[in-house]
């Protein structure tokens, strides 16, 4: 008995792939990134539009802008992501991120960051502590985990360069050690330092570790002979309350200098 002809598999792509995403050269040629951007110009592209065009190419099956807005969700957007290191975006394990697209996002995510600090704070004196509100708070925007900064001041109280992350997450005594605050600052001959952290919640009230790990820092300070001038823990501004409160303001702690 003769066979039947086998049957020619199924013309319909999606018979095949069960979630295709078109490739780049299939989609129409305004919907391209680059198309795009040179059609309706840098302010009225979508954000994963400018991240399409910043990863530059996809992976077989999904093309850069499918990429560009799995990475923003599962940031939680641009706001999360402007926030988000080097370290994070390896971290998070994307299909289609890898190390050199994770170092070329992180490196063009830190010149967003120093191109929003006003170039007059990268010299500016920088003691009380509004002048360190206005530096720390585009840094501290819309972030959802603590992070600890310290700024360095030189003999005129001018600020060292940019605020320098020292660590992250619940901070406690041992995140917050002696050794990496006042390493830079030795090492870029600071004369005092100004610490700074953030409360996610939005309120900046210090608890009893943010005081005991700022007298312990005051402590090593002056072992070292570099000055503490004050710690700013910054929240969110509201009706009732300033966006930070200065422990050296409010007298909770003794700090080097009155």
């Amino acid at each position: 008995m003769d066979r039947p002809p086998s049957a020619s598999p199924p013309a319909d792509p999606l018979v095949r792939y069960p979630n295709p995403t078109p490739r780049m050269h299939d989609l129409p040629k305004e919907m391209m990134p680059r198309e795009e951007f040179e059609r309706t110009g840098a302010a009225n592209v979508p954000n994963d539009t400018l991240l399409a065009i910043i990863l530059r190419s996809g992976l077989p099956g999904q093309n850069v802008s499918a990429l560009a807005r799995a990475v923003l969700q599962h940031f939680g957007g641009l706001d999360a992501l402007a926030h988000t290191d080097y370290d994070e975006l390896r971290a998070a394990k994307i299909k289609g991120l890898g190390r050199v697209k994770c170092l070329e996002l992180a490196a063009a995510l830190e010149l967003g960051r120093r191109a929003s600090a006003p170039e007059k704070n990268k010299h500016a004196v920088i003691r009380e502590p509004q002048a360190v509100y206005t530096v720390m708070s585009p840094l501290t925007h819309n972030l959802e985990q603590e992070k600890f900064w310290v700024i360095l001041l030189d003999t005129k109280s001018r600020m060292i360069g940019r605020p320098i992350e020292i660590a992250r997450g619940t901070l406690d005594a041992s995140l917050v050690h002696p050794r990496e605050v006042f390493k830079k600052a030795i090492r870029c001959n600071a004369a005092a330092v100004i610490l700074a952290h953030n409360h996610p919640s939005g309120d900046p009230t210090p608890s009893k570790e943010d005081i005991a790990i700022t007298q312990r820092l005051i402590e090593a300070a002056k072992i070292i002979g570099i000055a503490v001038f004050d710690h700013l823990i910054l929240g969110h501004p509201s009706d009732l309350r300033h966006g930070y409160i200065s422990l050296r303001e409010k007298q909770m702690v003794a700090f080097t200098i009155s």
